[in-house]
């Protein structure tokens, strides 16, 4: 068969089918997407320049994660299982951005869902942040990885990757008007602040920003989890949960500051 459209839109349906009933049974399955094979669908920019051309002109989060799903503007496609688009109430008050999905969320298809996702939902709890009120999202798209015997351990994404997906960071943005961006570990804060952004001396501290009304940076969760000992990570968290009250203070504060800026 060529690679005509209805040849595109026959794969894209069968793995759609198989898709639907895999999450029916409740079954998991290390499923190819219909864009890994030769045949691209329709609007598909392949690693070249940025993911602009795939969103939508009246973009929704329903309508980016759909035409997130076949993005290869970057060649990370090629090793991620899928795209991990973010996830959310589309009314939420506060974005978190990480660096990447881990191995957890590539094979799940979902952001935070491994270990350091674990950790960021206790932490949130403990600095009294509604999980329900929060958007979690990714600099880049897809888990970027190298192989160590069988396992497969992240690699920093390079910048004409995040250049590449940075689209999608900022039609999330457009669309969800969160009222706090937070950016987790040094990639997240230096693609959204700038690279002379430092993560280590500037934490929870807000800076400027036309993306949001407030906007700021912490460590990613991940990096508690490498700390060499118990007491180190115990001392970690607690300087994480620390960081995420100022936040929630913030959150809290804003509206009343807003309805002084109106008397």
């Amino acid at each position: 068969m060529g690679c005509g459209a209805g040849a595109t839109v026959a794969v894209v349906a069968l793995v759609w089918v198989v898709a639907v009933t895999v999450d029916v049974a409740g079954v998991s399955l290390f499923l190819q997407p219909p864009w890994r094979g030769q045949c691209l669908a329709p609007g598909v920019i392949r690693e070249r320049g940025d993911a602009a051309p795939l969103v939508p002109s009246r973009p929704t989060l329903k309508k980016l994660r759909i035409a997130a799903a076949g993005c290869q503007a970057c060649d990370l496609w090629r090793t991620g299982t899928q795209t991990v688009f973010g996830e959310g109430k589309q009314t939420s008050t506060v974005m978190f951005v990480g660096e990447q999905p881990g191995n957890q969320e590539d094979l799940r298809g979902k952001p935070f869902v491994g270990p350091a996702g674990a950790l960021l939902d206790k932490a949130l709890v403990e600095a009294g942040i509604d999980r329900n009120e929060v958007y979690v999202t990714n600099v880049v798209k897809h888990f970027k990885w190298e192989p160590r015997g069988k396992r497969r351990i992240h690699k920093k994404p390079n910048a004409s990757e995040i250049k590449a997906c940075r689209p999608w960071l900022d039609a999330e943005i457009n669309v969800i008007k969160p009222r706090v961006i937070v950016c987790l570990g040094s990639t997240a804060a230096q693609a959204i602040l700038g690279p002379k952004f430092k993560v280590s001396a500037m934490r929870a501290t807000f800076v400027p920003s036309p993306l949001a009304p407030f906007v700021t940076a912490t460590v990613h969760p991940s990096s508690i989890l490498r700390a060499p000992s118990h007491d180190q990570r115990r001392a970690e968290m607690a300087k994480f949960i620390a960081d995420l009250k100022k936040i929630r203070k913030a959150i809290d504060s804003e509206p009343a500051m807003a309805a002084a800026r109106r008397r």
